[in-house]
């Protein structure tokens, strides 16, 4: 396993935003992330269901020294060995598993588990989650953050699904630790070649929350 940069947890208070890209190609990859990291924002996973993936992580990591960058979609050791080998600074699941947090906790590697019930989200933090990924929240929206964390104060969590511009301040009064962003930050027709400024804007926008 080679020596993987640490996680700044500095960048990540400063803009808690936690950007997911799935099944994007190369050429667009290399095309938004200066843009991304322009408008001040700083930590981005790459779920391991991208083709490519591993390859994507570790040319972040090369090109961009700033950038928080780490695996997503994380479901067992198998992948966690690659994400690791490809070195990932921070390591996302979308589920609890047990073996996977232990290793990442033994590593010292930031762990955002994956869970939805209160029972999950418990057991999740307490095995070690560096912060609770509450998925799907898409179906749940930011009053289900408060609930939960009504009971369960001391626990970090990190809605990810249905949190776009219009509502994530929501989600942060409601408690969130941080939020997780996929189609809602990358629009694929902001994407597309020519649409820089427009996305940076978009960016801009996000980041002007904080």
């Amino acid at each position: 396993m080679c020596k993987i940069k640490e996680f700044s947890w500095t960048q990540f208070h400063e803009t808690p935003i936690v950007g997911i890209l799935r099944g994007i190609d190369e050429t667009t990859l290399n095309r938004i992330i200066p843009i991304y990291i322009q408008a001040g924002l700083s930590t981005i996973e790459v779920t391991l269901n991208t083709p490519n993936a591993l390859e994507f992580i570790q040319e972040l990591i090369a090109l961009y020294p700033d950038l928080n960058v780490g695996a997503g979609t994380v479901c067992n050791e198998s992948d966690l060995e690659k994400a690791l080998e490809a070195g990932s600074q921070f390591i996302v699941t979308p589920i609890v598993d047990q073996a996977v947090i232990s290793k990442c906790k033994k590593l010292g590697v930031p762990i955002f588990v994956g869970a939805l019930t209160p029972t999950e989200i418990y057991t999740a933090w307490k095995s070690g989650a560096s912060a609770v990924k509450i998925f799907p929240c898409s179906q749940f929206g930011a009053n289900y953050i408060k609930d939960i964390k009504a009971p369960l104060n001391e626990i970090k969590v990190l809605p990810t699904g249905g949190v776009d511009s219009n509502n994530i301040q929501s989600f942060f009064k409601a408690g969130a630790y941080g939020v997780g962003m996929g189609g809602s930050l990358f629009p694929k027709d902001l994407l597309a070649e020519g649409q820089e400024e427009k996305l940076l804007s978009h960016f801009m926008k996000l980041k002007s929350t904080f």
